[in-house]
């Protein structure tokens, strides 16, 4: 995965809540996934729990029946996939995002760019936030990818996020050095800094790497007044229907002193309900991974069996 240019600390703090917060369309109990939750919304809810514990395993496997996880688990050590961190928007930005902040002078080259671009600024700071809220309803009111509610959600999180960035201290000096420095140490802690370290530690590997930097992002996050767990814990819902083994829920949640509310389709499988989005997703992204083996395997076979005809056909010399 290619590295990007460094971001400012406005733009690597904004991608990190959108990070977060795209897991909530998914209090302090550990979640389970060996244990079905009871009914729909209480499977949104122990997703949530496990974001809130810092647990991506967790939160993977409640997210996707046993066996599809294992053989995700094999897609990611073929190469063939990256889920569940291809789940999170902008996921293309994650590994530059941790490359910038574990640089050897990360945290002195993001403090001079907070400094010449944002120290001081709260009303250019302010006026940006405002504006960048606007211009994201408008994109989300034009985009004719999303279902309607989804995209009566997304609009509620874009301005409800915008108005948050408006009053934060985000042009804090201090605030800010404080911040670089813990997120600086997280993500050297982690140590992922390339596809190829992905590889190597495998899914449940990586995941159980990136918890440190879950829980340091989100503690940042909660000193400028957007606490994500208090959204995960506080998370709440009802069935509005059920047909078979489909279920539709509506979702509310606290976020920035707001209460957000959205509508999501659930599908049972195995027994327990799952996302319907995601069960869509990943059985997408499982198709492609057979048929990536099944053409390296086709193109390896003849080579192989050359080699077989060779030893058979060709008689020993006396």
């Amino acid at each position: 995965m290619p590295i990007a240019k460094r971001r400012t600390p406005l733009q690597a703090w904004g991608l990190g809540a959108l990070l977060v917060l795209s897991l909530l369309g998914c209090r302090r109990e550990q979640a389970d996934p060996a244990t079905p939750p009871a009914g729909p919304v209480a499977a949104v809810q122990a997703m949530a729990r496990a974001l809130a514990d810092n647990d991506m395993r967790a939160y993977a496997r409640l997210s996707v029946p046993p066996a599809q996880y294992t053989q995700l688990q094999q897609a990611w050590a073929d190469g063939h996939s990256r889920w569940p961190l291809t789940e999170l928007p902008l996921h293309d930005q994650l590994l530059p995002m941790l490359q910038a902040l574990s640089a050897e002078d990360g945290a002195r080259q993001l403090q001079r760019s907070f400094d010449a671009q944002l120290a001081g600024q709260a009303g250019a700071v302010r006026q940006a936030a405002r504006s960048m809220g606007v211009f994201g309803v408008q994109y989300l009111r034009h985009q004719d990818t999303y279902t309607p509610s989804q995209q009566a959600h997304y609009i509620q999180v874009v301005e409800t996020l915008a108005e948050w960035a408006a009053h934060a201290p985000l042009s804090d000096r201090a605030r800010a050095r404080a911040s670089i420095s813990g997120l600086t140490a997280a993500a050297r802690a982690a140590a992922i800094d390339s596809d190829d370290t992905l590889q190597q530690l495998g899914m449940d590997g990586s995941l159980a790497r990136l918890d440190p930097f879950l829980g340091t992002l989100k503690a940042v996050l909660a000193g400028y007044g957007l606490d994500l767990d208090e959204s995960l814990r506080a998370i709440s819902g009802e069935v509005l229907s059920t047909q078979g083994d489909n279920a539709l829920v509506r979702l509310s949640y606290p976020l920035a002193g707001k209460t957000i509310t959205l509508q999501i389709p659930l599908t049972r499988r195995e027994g327990r309900w799952y996302l319907t989005r995601t069960l869509a997703d990943t059985d997408a992204l499982l198709r492609h991974a057979a048929k990536a083996r099944e053409a390296s395997a086709a193109t390896a076979l003849p080579a192989d069996a050359g080699e077989d005809d060779s030893a058979v056909s060709t008689p020993a010399k006396p």
